[in-house]
């Protein structure tokens, strides 16, 4: 077995806790996950740890099936959901959470539409799968369907799901739907949103590509 993972496990537990500064990782509830490069394995926060203070032993390390391969605790009951996006969508990280604004919008809504530009880097409408009991092979489904073509979505009275193609990636959009979700609710608060429309997001999409948007840039000289 190539390499250790202690690496991947350092990673996630230093993500587990800057997600709970935000806010968006409470108590035991959450949890993350990465694909180790070096292993093709997956370490994943444990059940039952405080995420706040997750240390590397809290993560555990298991393959592609879900068999623990290293650590001495039981990996997060929604296990089988971080695989199946991993999986299904090649992430090499993802992330759930109960962030308080998103998870109220997944009380109410059944998506959130786009009200401003920084939410088509999660690919649009947020959409929301319909509600399963956690840990389930039904909730896995319904979040599977709700992420296609989207780097994030919420799951109906439960909390949300984001990923991405690195850990760093993951969290990022994690933090950024929350963004969003709070947006929507202080947005509607004032009156009725005004939504971007799709010739107004096709807009956005080009300027930044043609600006390389969202990256640094050398000045000319």
């Amino acid at each position: 077995m190539p390499g250790d993972s202690t690496a991947a496990r350092h990673e996630v537990a230093a993500a587990a806790r800057r997600l709970a500064a935000e806010g968006l990782l409470i108590g035991t509830a959450g949890n993350v996950s990465a694909v180790d490069p070096g292993t093709g394995h997956v370490a994943v926060t444990a059940t039952g740890v405080v995420l706040a203070g997750c240390k590397p032993e809290d993560v555990t390390i298991v393959d592609l099936a879900g068999a623990v391969v290293l650590g001495d605790l039981a990996p997060t009951s929604e296990l089988d959901l971080h695989l199946a996006v991993i999986r299904e969508y090649g992430a090499g990280a993802v992330v759930h959470t109960h962030a308080p604004s998103a998870t109220a919008i997944a009380c109410v809504r059944d998506d959130v539409p786009v009200l401003h530009y920084q939410q088509l880097l999660l690919g649009g409408t947020i959409r929301v799968a319909p509600y399963a009991t956690f840990g389930t092979p039904a909730l896995a489904t319904h979040v599977l369907e709700a992420l296609r073509d989207r780097a994030a979505a919420l799951m109906a009275n439960h909390g949300t799901v984001s990923h991405g193609s690195t850990l760093a990636k993951a969290v990022e959009n994690a933090l950024l739907l929350e963004w969003c979700c709070r947006l929507y609710l202080d947005a509607s608060a004032l009156g009725p949103v005004r939504e971007l429309d799709e010739a107004q997001q096709l807009a956005v999409i080009e300027a930044a590509i043609a600006r390389d948007y969202g990256s640094t840039q050398e000045i000319p000289r």
